[in-house]
């Protein structure tokens, strides 16, 4: 039996950083989770798609995308705000609200995750290490040899 919350109760939503932090110079990394684990949505069309909708999403709020990696359950991008009016939770809410349909009948998990790389946190490598996270994530998944990437 598949558990989904009521999606209009929040209560089941991750506690999210005042909307501050994905503003202006911000550097994001996301993910987000398809439910049940249905991968048939991953196709080159979709892909395409993806592509075209994430990089709206990134020109709208100027959004910089260094690196993406859509898995079969899953997906992962680091946005980097290059303006101060930047907003990394309006290009979300931009990518999701037009990216889902493109999914169905798969469906996103209500609320995409995240990790705000801080000051500090850039100071110890920490966008290195995630992006070498997310190009490794298809190796670590068996889908590709170590070689290809």
């Amino acid at each position: 039996m598949n558990f989904r919350p009521n999606l209009l109760n929040r209560s089941f939503y991750l506690p999210r950083l005042s909307r501050e932090f994905y503003q202006g110079d911000a550097v994001v990394f996301w993910t987000l989770t398809v439910f049940d684990k249905i991968s048939s949505w991953l196709t080159p069309t979709f892909h395409q798609k993806f592509r075209e909708l994430m990089f709206h999403a990134a020109a709208r709020e100027h959004l910089l995308c260094p690196i993406y990696c859509l898995m079969s359950d899953h997906l992962h991008l680091i946005w980097m705000g290059l303006k101060q009016d930047s907003n990394q939770l309006n290009a979300m809410a931009f990518l999701r609200t037009y990216l889902e349909p493109e999914l169905a009948p798969a469906k996103f998990q209500p609320q995409a995750y995240d990790e705000v790389l801080r000051e500090e946190k850039r100071k110890r490598n920490a966008f290195t290490k995630v992006c070498f996270y997310i190009a490794n994530n298809p190796v670590r998944a068996k889908l590709i040899a170590e070689k290809e990437i």
